[in-house]
């Protein structure tokens, strides 16, 4: 699998809840103050997700430069890593921007990488006092980054199958089926929207038909999203059809009530849905050789 990173930073999920979990223990592990993993941009390293026990020194999102990084240091030395005990007395980093604003002495990092050996960004820590980090405190940095290396490859495939999973089934000119199966979250439920509301304007289509029969609902809510897509479509001029509602759904449509407030066509199957529309499966009659 190729990775070149262009997911947004909030796609990582795997990778921000990981860290967030292990960042207690890398700070009481090593005694500091602040711990942060950053992600590799093409001119840019910026803070994905961050640590910071008292006063807040890397706030996530926080973007620098990649040439004015202490990770460009990381990444490029041959241990793949970087350690001082003063970052603004260390010749390497004293003359850095970033050092005069962050005020920081004590700093150990590591580089990140994925799977397959590829520098996905840096894996660090800081404190406003000096600090002299042994060998066996890099030692187990690195390995943190080894656990999160495989939570890169984890959000990686998640979002290349959430690319995937948005099926859309073109019938005819001017009519489309889009399939739901499982679970939706607020990642996919993005997905969702953007590529069909797309799609929609992209192949000119008149009516969508929409299919729940793989739908799992989750936690007894139907999901937002399909009531919003139905609206959109609406306003777009898009007709929509719902087929595949299943009993689980139409129980709880007693109570909720989101199927008729989208005042949407609904249909038992796919069969009806075309039918509806002015087609008519014919099956094939004529005899074998």
């Amino acid at each position: 699998m190729s990775h070149e990173y262009q997911l947004d930073t909030k796609d990582f999920h795997s990778l921000k809840t990981a860290s967030q979990k292990m960042f207690n223990v890398i700070s009481e592990r090593l005694n500091v103050q602040t711990a942060y993993v950053t992600k590799r941009g093409e001119t840019a390293m910026t803070v994905l997700s961050s640590f910071n026990r008292e006063e807040e020194i890397i706030p996530e999102g926080y973007s620098v430069e990649y040439g004015g990084t202490y990770c460009r240091y990381i990444i490029n030395n041959k241990e793949s890593s970087l350690t001082t005990d003063n970052l603004m007395m260390d010749e390497l980093t004293r003359d850095l921007e970033v050092s005069s604003q962050l005020q920081v002495k004590g700093f150990l990092g590591v580089t990140l990488v994925d799977t397959s050996g590829e520098v996905f960004g840096t894996l660090c820590v800081m404190d406003k006092e000096e600090k002299n980090f042994s060998d066996q405190d890099i030692k187990f940095l690195k390995s943190m980054a080894d656990v999160l290396s495989h939570l890169i490859e984890l959000d990686q495939t998640q979002y290349n199958m959430a690319l995937l999973n948005v099926p859309i089934i073109p019938i005819t000119k001017g009519v489309a089926i889009f399939t739901i199966q499982g679970i939706i979250d607020q990642h996919r439920a993005d997905k969702i929207m953007k590529n069909v509301l797309e799609y929609g304007v992209e192949h000119d289509v008149d009516y969508f038909i929409i299919d729940l029969t793989g739908l799992v609902i989750l936690d007894k809510t139907f999901p937002k999203v399909i009531v919003n897509l139905v609206q959109a479509l609406e306003v777009m001029g898009i007709q929509t059809i719902m087929t595949g509602i299943t009993p689980e759904i139409a129980q709880r449509e007693m109570k909720d009530t989101n199927l008729i407030k989208m005042k949407t066509k609904t249909v038992c199957d796919l069969e009806s849905a075309l039918s509806y529309i002015g087609f008519t499966l014919i099956e094939n009659q004529s005899n074998p050789v």
